[in-house]
């Protein structure tokens, strides 16, 4: 039996209509969440969908922020804690919280795992307020964040020479800090791990027999590193190398345990 032509017509005007009909929904949608957004005062539109932040209340005055972002970051809640903080650095910068709220925000960031970040903040803070009474802290805070990002030995060791300045400049400009005795306990652990950088590229060259560049970098750690805990392995190492009887096998005995060392291993150094 023929198909009716007005069968067609109707069929067109279907699938004409639904996009107008899926369009119309998707605006009323992103309408509603709007209001929602407005009226119940979220901190983003983000939040009415349940991403990772959770809904605060921002439209508060200052005093208010500080007290329900220090009550959000002293659970340990520091996502909604930095929306306070954040809030109060873009809505009253120049109140008695900002302070405050910019050293929070910075600490934020740091227990986020995020170190660039707070790293940054940090150092805003110092320039900002170079004669607060938490600048030692925010100094040692700078310096963990660099320590924080210390990767393993095959890899980048800025991490481990940037901590090492920053704590050293923590020790000059406060000797006697209640920082101080980490601070030195983590420059000898970081040292330590630029050491163990060092051997690992030794192994490299014994590996490819290139044992005038192993002999070099070990007379480099000997003269750099003489109190590191690597510089025996590496003497008895140099001495194999310089009688001409270098290790042609199991070499990887020698590089065991190359990695950061537990920097309260060196307290009582």
């Amino acid at each position: 039996m023929p198909t009716p032509r007005h069968a067609h017509r109707e069929t067109g005007s279907t699938i004409i209509m639904e996009p107008l009909r899926l369009l119309r929904m998707l605006s009323l949608l992103l309408a509603t969440v709007t209001l929602v957004a407005t009226i119940s005062g979220c901190a983003s539109i983000k939040d009415f969908f349940g991403d990772e932040e959770e809904q605060v209340d921002v439209y508060l005055p200052a005093e208010q922020l500080i007290i329900k972002g220090m009550d959000e970051f002293n659970v340990g809640n520091y996502r909604p804690a930095l929306q306070y903080f954040n809030e109060i650095l873009d809505r009253y910068p120049f109140s008695p919280e900002a302070p405050l709220a910019e050293l929070k925000a910075a600490d934020a960031n740091y227990y986020l795992e995020r170190y660039a970040e707070a790293l940054v903040l940090y150092r805003e803070f110092e320039e900002r307020h170079p004669t607060n009474e938490a600048i030692p802290y925010v100094m040692y805070q700078k310096a963990m964040c660099n320590y924080q990002q210390i990767d393993t030995i095959d890899r980048d060791i800025t991490g481990a020479t940037e901590a090492i300045q920053a704590f050293n400049e923590l020790l000059r400009a406060f000797p006697n800090s209640p920082y101080s005795q980490e601070a030195q306990a983590r420059i000898k652990a970081a040292k330590e791990f630029l050491v163990n950088h060092e051997f690992f590229v030794v192994q490299f060259y014994l590996r490819t027999e290139k044992y005038e560049a192993a002999e070099a970098r070990l007379q480099y750690i000997l003269s750099t590193y003489p109190e590191s805990r690597i510089a025996p392995r590496a003497t008895e190492l140099l001495e194999m190398i310089k009688a001409g009887s270098p290790p042609a096998g199991g070499i990887a005995g020698w590089f065991k345990g190359l990695a950061l060392p537990d920097w309260m291993d060196f307290l009582s150094d």
